[in-house]
């Protein structure tokens, strides 16, 4: 192959993966960053995931990348295999969309198209028409990509004997698409690089069928190795992928002729065509393996079984993989993780209230090592938060998503302060009965209370992005812990004054309240970050 077309070629691929890159990216603006969202809250089934699946493949035009997220979420506990299955089922068909909007065969536009997005880029208005100019840019550039590799295509009709070898046999042709694949890293390009040497009469159908079964097998090749290094519950996602893909390029290269015959029915244009055969295959594929999905999950359960080992770290959800696949899902990840730091915060509250409510000195130590453990945790999750919002900013967000992730940022500093004042409560841990009177420790389990109550809600407020349990912390459940700090200092003066409680142990009375209204002004800073960035979303 001389220099020039191989150049040529490597130019039109990049052009191409570049133009899809812009449509992702815009796409994914348009459509909202909540796939990640998406993914924990409509797949509850196979059936619904398949569907899921095809959106969000759709939307970030890679169904490597959708694959990618599905292994995180399972590797985080986001979702089980069951509904992993179902949504990269559903990433197969939604891949076939890049296909057949490549066989429309519209090059003569690319130019155009570019033209278009680069005029509105220039004038654009908002940040909806930036991206929207970015996706007809991409759109041009994917189909100057088409163009410029046809173009060199010709050339490498001169060796026929490469091109007879994939024509001449099945096997070959699946074991070039896959390796073809595994290079460009991509299967759209693939597909497209096949389209081209078929539009020139360069290969037949014959060989181009094939190649597309291994362009199915080569795009499991990435989530393989990205759970080589994950949980066994990622490894077991990862193993549904090549099976399904495996098991059903055997069948079709079994029904060849039947398979090839519905292709040739679809369409007399060898282009769309392959298009075709690609579509085909995937949705036959998903209805001839959907009824046995569970049998399917049991087989890849006892290959790779789990273990009791098997058990989410401190950091659960911040994937690194999902920086490179989709930074709106990435900043999904970040509101996982402040939601798992919100639930270790509520159980050091109940070790702090365990030690000073049911107080018994031998078991003291046991509940301090406990709660250190916690706060240690907590620890570990503000910094990785801090650190992965930081490779988020890095990539690029929208102001919109990086004022979303700000917010986060700050709620996990407020939480880890509000740890930071559990631990003031705890170190003061004593028979409070010893040296306070009935009535003060009555108030300091009020006070208490409702305490945890404004930390509980707001929390609930930013995982259900409610205004209601925002205001309810920042109205009411505030306004009553400062009254309450303010009534009860007051009473435990008197009561010193009074002789009722211990004058050198009774001043810890007023640290310990002093602590409990500063978690308060924490809790209360989370719910307004839930206002802010419902203010971002226009929901309140």
């Amino acid at each position: 192959m001389e220099l020039n077309t191989f150049f040529s070629i490597a130019g039109g691929v990049a052009l191409f993966l570049y133009g899809i890159k812009l449509m992702s990216e815009a796409l994914q603006f348009i459509a909202g960053d909540r796939m990640r969202q998406l993914i924990g809250t409509l797949t509850k089934t196979p059936l619904r995931g398949i569907f899921v699946g095809i959106l969000v493949t759709v939307l970030i035009q890679s169904s490597t990348g959708t694959t990618l997220m599905t292994v995180s979420f399972v590797n985080t506990g986001l979702l089980n295999l069951n509904q992993a299955i179902g949504i990269i089922m559903g990433a197969n068909i939604g891949t076939t969309v890049t296909a057949q909007i490549i066989a429309f065969k519209i090059e003569a536009f690319a130019l155009p198209l570019v033209a278009l997005g680069v005029l509105l880029s220039m004038f654009k208005r908002t940040k909806q028409l930036s991206y929207f100019a970015s996706g007809i840019i991409g759109l041009g550039l994917l189909f100057m990509g088409m163009q410029t590799i046809s173009g060199a295509s010709n050339v490498i009709g001169q060796h026929k004997d490469l091109l007879l070898i994939l024509s001449s046999n099945p096997i070959t042709g699946v074991i070039a698409g896959m390796v073809l694949t595994i290079l460009i890293q991509s299967s759209a390009a693939t597909i497209g690089l096949t389209m081209a040497l078929a539009s020139q009469g360069l290969i037949t159908l014959d060989a181009a069928i094939p190649i597309i079964l291994g362009d199915n097998l080569g795009t499991t090749l990435t989530a393989v190795v990205v759970a080589m290094g994950a949980s066994r519950p990622a490894k077991q996602a990862a193993s549904a992928h090549v099976l399904f893909n495996l098991i059903g390029t055997v069948i079709f290269l079994l029904a060849f002729p039947f398979y090839k015959e519905l292709v040739l029915m679809s369409s007399n244009d060898i282009g769309r065509q392959i298009a075709n055969a690609h579509t085909i295959f995937n949705i036959l594929n998903t209805i001839i393996f959907f009824p046995f999905v569970p049998l399917l999950a049991k087989l890849i359960s006892t290959i790779i079984p789990l273990t009791p080992e098997d058990k989410p770290e401190d950091v659960m959800y911040l994937d690194a993989t999902l920086l490179n696949v989709s930074t709106a899902s990435a900043v999904e990840a970040v509101k996982d993780e402040l939601l798992h730091m919100g639930r270790i915060i509520g159980k050091m509250f109940d070790v702090v209230r365990e030690a000073f409510f049911q107080f018994d000195a031998a078991k003291l130590e046991d509940r301090r090592k406990r709660f250190d453990s916690l706060e240690d945790s907590v620890n570990k999750i503000t910094r990785a938060i801090s650190e992965y919002a930081s490779e988020i900013w890095q990539k690029g967000v929208s102001d919109e998503v990086s004022t979303v992730l700000g917010c986060y940022v700050n709620a996990s500093l407020d939480l880890e302060r509000i740890g930071d004042r559990m631990e003031n409560l705890i170190e003061r841990c004593d028979a409070m009965d010893n040296y306070l009177s009935a009535e003060a420790v009555e108030e300091f389990r009020d006070m208490y209370d409702t305490t945890n109550s404004a930390l509980t809600t707001a929390m609930s407020s930013m995982e259900n992005e409610s205004a209601e349990k925002a205001y309810e912390v920042i109205k009411n459940i505030e306004r009553k812990i400062d009254n309450q700090e303010r009534t009860y200092r007051r009473n435990h003066i008197d009561r010193l004054n009074k002789g009722e409680c211990d004058p050198e142990k009774g001043v810890n009375f007023i640290t310990l309240l002093s602590n409990l209204e500063r978690i308060g002004d924490h809790s209360n800073n989370v719910a307004g970050y839930t206002l802010d960035i419902l203010a971002l979303n226009r929901k309140v």
